[in-house]
């Protein structure tokens, strides 16, 4: 593979000027720089590599790994980094899991794939990681932000609200609107962030004497479809329930979905809390009672962290990301009678 000196060579210019001509950064001649796009052409020269050749070791670009593009969260996060990646010029490169690996080493291998194809800095949506994968990933690359996920021996890197707060406050909107009857879906098993709203869930609901083993949970994987299907299971078992919170918002809107197929008004016979605050709540039909997370805030925060260390912008860092509760039409009162399958329309 050429490298900048073979350029240079037969440019005839020096590694400076080569360089300049390539990155754009600083002065050089016409006839230097049509010297050195002639070289670039005929040696089949790929910028890419400017990043093992040049002094400053940068290639103007910082990296994510985002385990999927679909859905409102991931959608933001997304718009963000590339809002925050433009206003310095600097580019996105982003990476999701790949083959049939669990999500812990699809996330570990897309964050390798990242360091080797030498990003400044690099974001990790980390709530598939172990605290040992981020050490482990932070010795590979130093210039790392882990986002929604916390580590004490990184604190400086993390950058995470308060999950377990978020599911004391879920919790705590169901049972001020007198809701004791309670069911929930959850999303995968062993997910960091969602592991962290289900104990302040639960923690809260053992303070207002509901036990664990009374509430209703089913496991999905964070989609609209997922939502519907799950709450088709509790419709199918026949409980009786008034209050539904739902892990993320995209379940959410797929569980209204459900009970408004299944004849069941939302929140006339069940209340429903979601979690996130994403777009879709505000447009949902009710408007959708969620625990709101500044995620554009949380995104806005990581990003230029890894901006001001790879590049030496300044801007202020804020650590402090309020969860609080964003109260819409899905929560009402419980009705007089909670309903289970028999009162579901044909």
């Amino acid at each position: 593979m050429a490298t900048l000196k073979d350029v240079a060579m037969l440019a005839g210019v020096g590694m400076s000027t080569a360089s300049r001509a390539i990155s754009g950064a600083g002065p050089v001649s016409a006839e230097a720089m049509k010297k050195v796009q002639a070289a670039i052409e005929q040696l089949n020269f790929r910028p890419s590599s400017i990043g093992r050749s040049l002094s400053a070791q940068s290639l103007g670009m910082i990296g994510i790994f985002c385990p999927s593009f679909f859905g409102a969260y991931y959608g933001t996060i997304l718009k963000q980094t590339d809002v925050e990646l433009r206003a310095l010029r600097r580019h996105v490169v982003v990476a999701t899991g790949c083959g049939d690996g669990t999500p812990r080493e699809e996330a570990i291998a897309a964050v390798k794939f990242l360091i080797g194809r030498d990003c400044d800095g690099i974001v990790v949506l980390g709530h598939d990681l172990l605290d040992e994968d981020m050490l482990m990933l932070h010795k590979m690359h130093p210039k790392m932000a882990f986002l929604n996920r916390r580590s004490a021996e990184l604190e400086p890197q993390s950058f995470c609200p308060d999950h377990y707060h978020g599911g004391e406050l879920a919790a705590r909107t169901l049972f001020d609107a007198g809701h004791r009857k309670l069911a929930v879906v959850a999303g995968p098993v062993g997910t960091w962030d969602n592991e962290e709203r289900l104990r302040g869930f639960f923690d809260e609901l053992a303070r207002h004497g509901v036990a664990r083993d009374e509430v209703r949970l089913i496991s999905s994987d964070f989609s609209r479809e997922g939502g519907f299907a799950a709450t088709q299971q509790l419709i199918d078992e026949g409980l009786r329930f008034s209050g539904l919170f739902c892990a993320n918002d995209e379940m959410a809107v797929g569980a209204m979905s459900c009970f408004h197929r299944a004849g069941i008004p939302v929140p006339e016979q069940v209340s429903i809390v979601g979690y996130d605050d994403d777009y879709s709540a505000e447009f949902s039909s009710p408007g959708l009672t969620s625990v709101h997370i500044p995620t554009q805030q949380l995104t806005q925060n990581a990003v230029r962290w890894l901006l001001n260390i790879c590049y030496g912008s300044r801007y202020d860092i804020s650590r402090e990301f309020p969860v609080t509760v964003t109260r819409r039409g899905s929560v009402s009162q419980p009705p007089p009678k909670a309903w289970n399958s028999a009162t579901v329309s044909a």
